[in-house]
């Protein structure tokens, strides 16, 4: 039995389950929730943000700001894969189009530590690879599997809706959420943070204060980079346990 076959029956599932079609939806709004206001802020030609441009991702979008109608051009893809999103025939596309915009948001948040999208950007990814599992059917043409369907066509069978709520999946959700957020918000040993206030403000409760104090004024007063500020950061610890 091929692969594709396996899928292609494992979808057949997933599509007839009522809550997982509710879930579907859900991801849907949300994602375009997500990518409205942002959208329209682009298009408007305002910044995103009040962050300070010595910030690590103040740096990047200031710089994505003054790219003129390139910054245009990002939200009107937002905005057209929001709308996309919430049109049920075509809802793939919008998936499709979401989701290199949304990757690249997510691989930028985790590089510069950026806590105002830390946490949303990967679950946002998430559910973007859960829309484009949920819509297989349409894409599997593009993945690298040999398709030789089934003798009697699956396509063929008849669909039998089920009300049966997947508690398994859903915990499975819940894990991977609680996972997420657990290793996002204690996997770095110091953060950026917005500003200056925010960043001194743990240095309180760090062992390191001093080193602490060094990496926030590289950040915000000196505006080097994170890799510079981590640098500083570093050396400062080295120095305390030399002492």
């Amino acid at each position: 039995m091929s692969i594709s076959y396996q899928l292609d029956q494992l979808h057949q599932r997933v599509k007839a389950n009522i809550w997982l079609r509710y879930f579907a939806v859900f991801n849907r709004v949300g994602l375009a929730a997500g990518f409205l206001p942002s959208g329209f802020v682009k298009i408007m030609g305002e910044r995103f943000t009040s962050l300070s441009v010595n910030h690590p991702m103040g740096h990047y979008l200031e710089a994505l700001h003054l790219t003129g109608y390139y910054y245009t051009f990002i939200g009107v893809i937002q905005v057209i894969a929001a709308i996309l999103l919430l049109i049920p025939r075509t809802a793939t596309l919008g998936a499709v189009l979401y989701f290199p915009v949304i990757l690249n948001i997510c691989i930028l948040s985790i590089a510069v530590r950026f806590e105002g999208s830390l946490i949303t950007s990967p679950l946002m990814v998430l559910a973007n690879l859960y829309l484009l599992c949920w819509d297989y059917d349409r894409l599997k043409l593009i993945l690298p599997f040999k398709h030789t369907g089934a003798p009697t066509g699956i396509s063929q069978q008849p669909i039998i809706r089920s009300t049966r709520f997947p508690i398994a999946f859903f915990s499975g959700v819940a894990a991977a959420v609680v996972v997420l957020v657990l290793l996002l918000t204690n996997g770095y040993d110091i953060m950026p943070r917005n500003t200056l206030a925010d960043c001194q403000r743990q240095c309180k409760d760090n062992s390191s204060a001093r080193a602490c104090q060094v990496f926030c004024n590289c950040i915000h007063q000196k505006g080097q980079s994170l890799n510079q500020a981590l640098d500083g950061y570093h050396r400062a610890l080295r120095m305390k346990f030399t002492q």
